[in-house]
């Protein structure tokens, strides 16, 4: 499709500025990654003190008219759509720019700039300037349980959760080191307790098997 449209420009004639015609000079493309784009026209016109109507045009025979603007300096412009585009803008002495979101990879097209001198006469309005190529590319969505979200927080949320999961994981192995370490320690004074000498049960007086016996009576009478 993109193809198509770069070759549609090379049909279209390069803007000659006349007495009765203005100049606009557009980007040749624009990459729209956000659903959002800004498009400026450049004019070489002073229309300060005239009535006049900036639009928008999608697709090579300019069949739909994306967003309008009409009236003059000294009120407030109010840009509109009336095909179903969400759009604004802003209009100084030597640009238009027109402010589209919601764009949809369908609505990727050729994009012309049109100005009109409406008041006073005679009408003047541009000729049919190169456009500008719309591109608008898929966003990324990722789905997590049925929600959509956006791929980039997706990612972030799945390294947060591994440097959790990594850092509980050394704190378990460091407690079960220690755990382990305190029951070495502890077998080990065990068995060395263990080889300490002891003295077991009473101790008997052994007498002299030829020391003479004592005659009790004697001492008694």
């Amino acid at each position: 499709m993109i193809l198509r449209l770069l070759l549609a420009l090379n049909f279209f004639p390069s803007i000659q500025v006349t007495e009765n015609k203005i100049l606009v000079k557009q980007s040749p493309m624009l990459v729209v990654y956000n659903n959002a784009v800004n498009l400026s026209c450049k004019y070489t016109y002073n229309l300060f003190s005239k009535e006049l109507r900036a639009s928008l045009y999608k697709g090579a025979d300019s069949a739909v008219e994306v967003c309008v603007v009409s009236g003059n300096y000294s009120h407030q412009l109010q840009f509109h759509s009336k095909t179903g585009f969400d759009c604004d803008g802003k209009l100084d002495n030597e640009t238009v720019t027109f402010y589209l979101w919601n764009l949809s990879v369908n609505q990727t097209d050729i994009y012309f700039c049109k100005i009109e001198v409406m008041y006073p006469p005679p009408y003047i309005d541009n000729e049919k300037s190169n456009g500008t190529i719309i591109h608008v590319k898929e966003n990324q969505i990722c789905q997590i349980q049925g929600i959509p979200t956006s791929c980039n927080m997706f990612w972030t949320l799945v390294v947060v959760g591994g440097v959790l999961a990594l850092y509980s994981l050394l704190v378990t192995v460091a407690l079960c080191n220690h755990w382990m370490n305190g029951k070495k320690n502890k077998i080990l004074q065990s068995d060395y307790s263990n080889m300490t000498p002891r003295r077991l049960g009473p101790t008997r007086k052994h007498y002299h098997p030829y020391a003479p016996a004592r005659d009790f009576a004697a001492y008694r009478s």
